[in-house]
């Protein structure tokens, strides 16, 4: 995405929107509206080390703005205990946080992590989907939901069909929410090998018609989060 955009992604900086979450318009309301649904770093990290110098005022504005909800994904979810604020307590209420994995070794390597974190609310994102993956062990009423999605761009690596939905299974046995995202750009499915434009693997992926929802209310892992925003 950054290449289209003739952006370096190896440059970490602020962007020219970084402040506008507490922005205000000519009449002094937020240009942002209350109930909004705001997304942050999706072509970067919000745990790079690089942005360490000035998290501290993105984790302000996501404090401040509490009639929003904000959610970033992350790969670097084994530095999340060193990046949070003071006054994180049990996890902003209105923060979904995302952790990415590719494969079974970063399965087992970031899910314990993840697990165990104090966030409120939390998605597993296996994208790009590179292989065969078992979450069984890890799924369970502390995650949201589970997001699944090939790899895009002329160089992307293979997805299986047969692999979400064998995610998919796992997800329902452990009554976990499913969601097939985008099939990425070199898709498999019943052994015949699909190239799929960009503009069409989202379409894709809903065309499929496999995303669940949980089927039995999931159980509060903590009763005094739901005491305010109630997101």
């Amino acid at each position: 995405m950054d290449g289209r955009h003739q952006k370096d992604a190896s440059v970490v900086q602020k962007t020219s929107a970084f402040y506008l979450p507490i922005s205000h318009a000519r009449d002094g309301s937020y240009k942002i509206p209350s109930g909004s649904l705001i997304g942050t770093c999706f072509t970067s990290d919000f745990l790079l080390e690089d942005a360490d110098a000035w998290r501290g005022e993105a984790w302000r504005m996501i404090r401040e703005r509490s009639d929003c909800h904000f959610l970033f994904i992350t790969k670097r979810i084994t530095r999340f205990d060193d990046c949070i604020p003071e006054d994180w307590g049990e996890g902003y209420r209105n923060l979904t946080i995302c952790c990415t994995v590719e494969n079974q070794a970063k399965v087992d390597e970031r899910l314990p992590v993840f697990r165990n974190a104090k966030i409120a609310h939390k998605i597993i994102v296996c994208e790009p989907l590179l292989e065969r993956l078992d979450l069984s062990s890890y799924l369970g009423d502390w995650v949201d939901s589970v997001s699944i999605g090939g790899e895009s761009g002329e160089q992307a690596r293979t997805c299986n069909y047969d692999w979400i939905l064998d995610i998919r299974e796992q997800c329902m046995a452990a009554n976990v929410p499913f969601c097939f995202r985008q099939t990425g750009a070199n898709f498999i499915k019943d052994g015949k090998r699909y190239r799929i434009p960009r503009k069409l693997q989202h379409a894709q992926a809903r065309k499929a018609n496999i995303n669940t929802k949980r089927t039995a209310p999931k159980r509060r892992r903590n009763a005094a989060l739901d005491q305010d925003s109630g997101v």
